[in-house]
């Protein structure tokens, strides 16, 4: 149990790259209950007034926003995919965004990058950024890394998060992140929020 504060009207929500193909297959995320667990989290964010928002990666058709030295990408773009434009349309239905939260499609991992999350964190005087998603090793790691630089409370929720690689999730949360954030559980969150 970790004891965490949030500050009323500087909080907001990140629910990052919640795929719902990824989150209803992946054996780490399927076994740990991590929807059901982020779905609370949301809950309780809304119910608190907390600014909730998401983002998931997405592409125009013919993947314009790849280049061939992007590594992470490229090879998506000549798969053959059908490239999806639209994040609601990936986005996990338990976790659906509702009228007024933001969304923000992205075209590189970092959530914060190349998108207008920051700006409207920005506008609307967030310092607190808590996050989750899939995955580990992507979106939550380089949002965190750049959230840092940017010099944003973050707050990973590591049971609502979700890897590939196991032991990748467990280096990440246990040795790398604390870092540069404070990593905690879905229930001490949900406890922070119902303090607000």
């Amino acid at each position: 149990m970790s004891d965490i504060t949030l500050k009323p009207g500087h909080t907001a929500v990140l629910i990052a790259d919640f795929y719902a193909e990824t989150m209803n297959t992946l054996p780490h995320a399927t076994e740990r209950g991590v929807v059901e667990k982020a779905a609370a989290v949301q809950a309780a964010a809304r119910k608190a007034g907390v600014m909730v928002c998401y983002c998931a990666t997405v592409f125009r058709p013919g993947y314009p926003e790849i280049g061939h030295r992007n590594k992470t990408f490229s090879q998506r773009k000549s798969s053959g995919q059908t490239a999806v434009p639209d994040p609601m349309d990936i986005i996990h239905s338990s976790v659906r965004p509702i009228e007024g939260e933001v969304v923000v499609g992205k075209h590189r991992v970092n959530a914060l990058y190349g998108t207008g999350l920051d700006v409207a964190l920005r506008a609307n005087d967030i310092h607190d950024l808590v996050i989750f998603g899939y995955a580990t090793s992507g979106v939550v790691l380089s949002t965190v890394r750049y959230g840092a630089d940017l010099d944003y409370n973050l707050i990973v929720v590591e049971d609502c998060c979700a890897d590939s690689d196991v032991e990748v999730h467990e280096f990440l949360t246990q040795r790398i992140f604390p870092r540069q954030a404070e990593v905690v559980g879905s229930a001490d969150v949900i406890r922070a929020l119902e303090a607000l």
